[in-house]
């Protein structure tokens, strides 16, 4: 019994006294804490910049009434102003035109039209509005028609679904019907799978050094090429490998998508089925598809404005960036190791820029054009995410530009710094170094 507490008591104290015990300990409440604080304290935050809204009124019912807050101004304008605006939007100092027409009472639908995706916020913002003055109106009028007034009743009554239909103005002026909802979906989707490949793959980066390293196998491989070269090509290998499988999804999604728009007609030959169908009985019309097809066919429609060839460009291009820069990080911290339980004190400060990337993602779904999102998209260790996020909504070739020769920049100094701990961690054994350690590898003359 005195035996096993002598080695219980050698197992307990040597691990917690640790540094990497203590530091861990110390850390991953607030860890915890962030986790749960930080994505709502991200998606409440108003960084937004101020706006002027155009606003054509058509109906005369909301001369005047759609207040202003700090961040976005409303500025009402005449008939032919909004006629030649509505051509030239884009070079225009307006942020948007809100199109309200005559007939808003019988359709309940208004429009804003933009060079851009409109942001979530701004779009749920004026809905909100002017939803609130319809349902103001028809509550007043329904009191002073009523003697005795049943609020539930009129409450229920006075209801009001408003249709806000968003529009891409082109280059060239043209228009077409987009959808912020559509933006902010593929703008989840493409941040998130770059996170979950430079997690999935950098780690398959990670364990490839590990397993070469702790089999020996990686001193007969430096026999014949340089730590560099093997670096390099391990990690260039496994990029291919992401890249062969994103690119078969990118043929299954194309080839699935066509397949769907010969699934819904077109307008002409959407014509011709309904010319059959009104030849069918009542009973058969009732159960006619057609408004199903009307809706699936205006969704595809809209995914015409979503410049997909710049979406896949730009994330074949973060998407390498990005894994060439963790997955350097990544071998280092593989080469740096014998066993995977050490990985946790390395693995920290790797895994939080990612993490926190996410977070910030769901800031710049809401609010594409905010200071936290530009910055973010700016900053290499996080751009690759919070980039593929805003670019569905348009993103200014500077900024675009600017993020991609930073990451590039970034890449190359990091390569250079993770090849000099690689080149002296992979040929040491039966130590786990310290951060003091790893510090002097830098130093170490080839």
């Amino acid at each position: 019994m005195n035996k096993i507490l002598l080695i219980l008591k050698r197992e307990y104290l040597t691990r917690v006294q640790k540094k990497s015990f203590i530091i861990l300990t110390l850390l991953m409440p607030v860890i915890m804490a962030a986790l749960m604080f930080l994505p709502a304290y991200f998606m409440s935050m108003n960084d937004e910049q101020q706006r002027t809204i155009a606003v054509y009124d058509g109906s005369s019912i909301f001369l005047g009434r759609l207040e202003s807050t700090n961040l976005t101004a409303y500025k009402f304008i005449p008939k032919d102003e909004y006629v030649a605006l509505k051509k030239d939007i884009k070079q225009s100092s307006y942020y948007a035109l809100l199109i309200i027409e005559p007939n808003f009472l019988t359709t309940n639908t208004v429009q804003i039209a933009s060079g851009n995706n409109i942001p979530y916020d701004l779009k749920s913002q004026i809905r909100d509005k002017i939803k609130s003055i319809i349902e103001k109106d028809k509550m007043a009028e329904a009191v002073r028609k009523t003697a005795i007034p049943d609020l539930e009743k009129i409450i229920e009554s006075t209801k009001t679904h408003i249709k806000l239909d968003t529009i891409k103005v082109g280059s060239n002026g043209d228009s077409q019907k987009s959808s912020t909802e559509i933006g902010m979906i593929l703008g989840y989707i493409f941040g998130f799978m770059i996170y979950m490949f430079i997690f999935l793959y950098g780690t398959m980066v990670m364990q490839g050094v590990m397993e070469e390293k702790q089999s020996r196998i990686v001193e007969v491989i430096i026999s014949s090429v340089k730590p560099f070269q093997l670096m390099m090509g391990k990690i260039i290998g496994i990029a291919l490998v992401g890249l062969t499988q994103f690119a078969l999804w990118v043929v299954l999604g194309i080839a699935i998508f066509g397949f769907s728009k010969n699934f819904y007609p077109d307008h002409s030959k959407k014509q011709q089925i309904q010319s059959v169908m009104e030849q069918q009985q009542d009973i058969m019309q009732q159960d006619s598809p057609e408004p199903q097809l009307d809706k699936m066919q205006e969704i595809i429609s809209m995914t015409d404005t979503v410049n997909f060839p710049l979406i896949i460009g730009c994330f074949i291009f973060f998407f390498i960036g990005g894994y060439f820069l963790y997955s350097s990080m990544f071998a280092a911290v593989g080469s740096a190791i014998d066993a995977q339980e050490d990985a946790q004190q390395f693995m920290l400060p790797i895994s939080l820029p990612i993490i926190l990337s996410i977070m910030v993602m769901m800031s710049a779904l809401k609010n594409p054009e905010g200071s936290m999102a530009f910055w973010f998209s700016m900053i290499p260790f996080t751009s690759p995410i919070v980039m593929m996020s805003r670019i569905p909504f348009g993103v200014p070739a500077w900024q675009l530009i600017l993020s991609m020769v930073l990451l590039v920049v970034t890449f190359v100094g990091m390569v250079w710094v993770t090849a000099r701990i690689y080149r002296t961690g992979i040929l040491m054994y039966g130590k786990k170094p310290s951060w003091r350690e790893i510090g002097k590898w830098l130093t170490y003359k080839s």
